[in-house]
Protein backbone atom coordinates (compact mmCIF):
# COMPACT_ATOMS: atom_id res chain seq x y z
CA UNK A 1 0.00 0.00 0.00
CA UNK A 2 1.75 3.55 -1.09
CA UNK A 3 1.83 6.16 1.46
CA UNK A 4 -0.30 8.57 -0.11
CA UNK A 5 -3.91 7.77 -0.86
CA UNK A 6 -6.62 9.31 -2.96
CA UNK A 7 -8.89 12.12 -1.27
CA UNK A 8 -11.89 9.57 -1.77
CA UNK A 9 -10.00 6.55 -0.28
CA UNK A 10 -8.70 7.61 2.80
CA UNK A 11 -11.48 5.87 5.22
CA UNK A 12 -9.22 2.61 3.65
CA UNK A 13 -6.70 3.17 5.87
CA UNK A 14 -5.63 0.19 8.45
CA UNK A 15 -6.45 0.48 12.05
CA UNK A 16 -6.33 -1.43 14.66
CA UNK A 17 -7.96 -2.53 17.95
CA UNK A 18 -5.42 -1.71 19.87
CA UNK A 19 -5.03 1.99 18.03
CA UNK A 20 -9.53 2.42 18.45
CA UNK A 21 -9.06 1.83 21.87
CA UNK A 22 -5.64 3.87 22.65
CA UNK A 23 -6.88 6.68 21.41
CA UNK A 24 -10.00 6.59 22.86
CA UNK A 25 -7.69 6.11 26.03
CA UNK A 26 -6.31 9.20 25.03
CA UNK A 27 -9.34 11.24 24.38
CA UNK A 28 -10.25 10.06 27.91
CA UNK A 29 -7.34 11.24 29.44
CA UNK A 30 -7.59 14.86 27.59
CA UNK A 31 -10.86 14.98 29.29
CA UNK A 32 -9.80 15.06 32.31
CA UNK A 33 -7.65 18.13 32.05
CA UNK A 34 -8.32 20.84 34.57
CA UNK A 35 -10.30 23.75 32.69
CA UNK A 36 -11.71 26.81 34.68
CA UNK A 37 -13.90 30.24 34.41
CA UNK A 38 -14.71 30.27 30.18
CA UNK A 39 -12.42 27.55 29.06
CA UNK A 40 -14.98 25.45 31.26
CA UNK A 41 -17.81 26.68 28.82
CA UNK A 42 -15.76 26.07 25.76
CA UNK A 43 -13.96 22.64 26.56
CA UNK A 44 -13.96 20.36 23.49
CA UNK A 45 -15.92 16.89 24.36
CA UNK A 46 -12.65 15.07 22.50
CA UNK A 47 -14.43 11.54 23.74
CA UNK A 48 -17.14 12.44 21.76
CA UNK A 49 -14.54 13.71 18.58
CA UNK A 50 -12.79 10.91 18.70
CA UNK A 51 -16.05 8.48 18.95
CA UNK A 52 -17.58 10.22 16.05
CA UNK A 53 -14.21 9.67 13.98
CA UNK A 54 -14.27 6.19 14.64
CA UNK A 55 -18.63 5.75 13.78
CA UNK A 56 -17.84 7.64 10.59
CA UNK A 57 -14.18 5.93 9.58
CA UNK A 58 -15.05 2.16 11.05
CA UNK A 59 -18.69 2.07 11.64
CA UNK A 60 -18.68 -1.93 11.01
CA UNK A 61 -16.08 -1.91 13.81
CA UNK A 62 -16.93 1.23 16.18
CA UNK A 63 -20.71 1.36 17.10
CA UNK A 64 -23.44 2.10 19.34
CA UNK A 65 -21.85 -0.50 21.88
CA UNK A 66 -18.52 1.14 21.85
CA UNK A 67 -19.39 4.16 22.67
CA UNK A 68 -21.75 3.27 25.70
CA UNK A 69 -19.12 1.82 27.22
CA UNK A 70 -16.62 4.47 26.52
CA UNK A 71 -19.35 7.01 28.12
CA UNK A 72 -19.50 4.60 31.04
CA UNK A 73 -15.90 5.11 31.18
CA UNK A 74 -16.34 8.54 30.82
CA UNK A 75 -19.32 8.93 33.64
CA UNK A 76 -17.05 6.64 36.40
CA UNK A 77 -13.91 9.21 35.31
CA UNK A 78 -16.21 12.64 35.76
CA UNK A 79 -17.74 11.20 38.58
CA UNK A 80 -21.30 12.72 37.01
CA UNK A 81 -24.51 11.04 36.69
CA UNK A 82 -24.04 7.34 35.74
CA UNK A 83 -25.38 6.84 32.22
CA UNK A 84 -25.48 10.63 30.95
CA UNK A 85 -22.72 10.45 29.03
CA UNK A 86 -23.41 6.85 27.72
CA UNK A 87 -26.53 7.68 26.51
CA UNK A 88 -24.62 11.30 24.63
CA UNK A 89 -22.02 9.07 23.36
CA UNK A 90 -24.63 6.47 21.57
CA UNK A 91 -27.08 8.96 20.13
CA UNK A 92 -23.77 10.51 18.85
CA UNK A 93 -22.75 7.07 17.39
CA UNK A 94 -26.27 6.28 16.08
CA UNK A 95 -25.66 9.83 13.95
CA UNK A 96 -22.07 8.86 13.07
CA UNK A 97 -22.87 5.59 11.58
CA UNK A 98 -26.15 6.66 9.73
CA UNK A 99 -24.48 9.75 8.31
CA UNK A 100 -20.51 8.41 7.65
CA UNK A 101 -21.13 7.41 3.94
CA UNK A 102 -22.38 11.12 3.63
CA UNK A 103 -19.87 12.80 5.77
CA UNK A 104 -17.11 11.12 3.96
CA UNK A 105 -18.14 12.37 0.69
CA UNK A 106 -16.94 16.04 2.00
CA UNK A 107 -13.74 17.47 2.08
CA UNK A 108 -12.97 18.61 6.15
CA UNK A 109 -13.98 21.88 5.81
CA UNK A 110 -17.94 20.33 5.04
CA UNK A 111 -17.34 17.24 6.84
CA UNK A 112 -17.15 19.99 9.73
CA UNK A 113 -20.28 21.51 8.97
CA UNK A 114 -21.96 18.04 8.67
CA UNK A 115 -20.75 17.08 11.97
CA UNK A 116 -21.73 19.81 14.03
CA UNK A 117 -25.44 18.76 13.67
CA UNK A 118 -24.71 15.85 15.09
CA UNK A 119 -22.53 17.30 18.15
CA UNK A 120 -24.81 19.39 19.08
CA UNK A 121 -27.58 16.71 19.49
CA UNK A 122 -25.12 15.09 21.81
CA UNK A 123 -24.77 18.00 23.87
CA UNK A 124 -28.73 18.38 23.92
CA UNK A 125 -28.52 14.98 25.36
CA UNK A 126 -26.42 16.45 28.71
CA UNK A 127 -28.48 19.25 28.25
CA UNK A 128 -31.59 17.32 28.81
CA UNK A 129 -29.85 15.28 31.72
CA UNK A 130 -29.30 18.17 33.37
CA UNK A 131 -32.43 19.73 33.11
CA UNK A 132 -34.14 16.75 34.54
CA UNK A 133 -31.96 16.50 37.88
CA UNK A 134 -31.73 20.58 38.83
CA UNK A 135 -34.69 22.35 36.53
CA UNK A 136 -32.75 24.41 34.39
CA UNK A 137 -30.25 24.50 31.15
CA UNK A 138 -27.22 26.63 31.12
CA UNK A 139 -27.17 27.74 27.60
CA UNK A 140 -23.75 28.64 27.59
CA UNK A 141 -23.08 24.81 27.45
CA UNK A 142 -23.71 24.38 23.70
CA UNK A 143 -20.66 26.66 23.09
CA UNK A 144 -18.35 23.37 23.73
CA UNK A 145 -20.45 21.75 20.81
CA UNK A 146 -19.36 24.57 18.43
CA UNK A 147 -15.20 24.45 19.72
CA UNK A 148 -15.51 20.22 19.48
CA UNK A 149 -16.75 20.80 15.99
CA UNK A 150 -13.93 23.22 14.96
CA UNK A 151 -11.05 20.71 16.28
CA UNK A 152 -12.72 17.99 13.73
CA UNK A 153 -10.47 18.70 11.19
CA UNK A 154 -6.95 18.59 12.91
CA UNK A 155 -8.52 15.27 15.26
CA UNK A 156 -9.25 13.80 11.97
CA UNK A 157 -5.75 15.00 10.29
CA UNK A 158 -4.38 13.61 13.18
CA UNK A 159 -5.53 10.58 13.05
CA UNK A 160 -5.39 9.64 9.29
CA UNK A 161 -1.54 10.97 9.84
CA UNK A 162 -1.07 8.30 12.86
CA UNK A 163 -3.09 5.59 10.61
CA UNK A 164 -1.17 5.94 7.61
CA UNK A 165 1.36 3.44 6.51
CA UNK A 166 5.13 3.94 6.98
CA UNK A 167 7.68 3.56 4.18
CA UNK A 168 9.94 0.66 5.45
CA UNK A 169 13.41 1.42 4.86
CA UNK A 170 15.23 -0.11 1.96
CA UNK A 171 18.30 -3.04 2.55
Amino acid sequence: MSASLPKNQEFLLPASNLFIALSLLVALLLNWLPWQGIWLALRPDFVALVALYWCIHKPYRVGIGVAWLVGIFADVANASLFGQHALAYSVLAFGGIVLHRRVQMFDLRQQTLQVFPVLLLAYAVYAAVHWQLHGYVAWEYFAGSVVSALLWAPLTLLLQALRRPRAEAEL
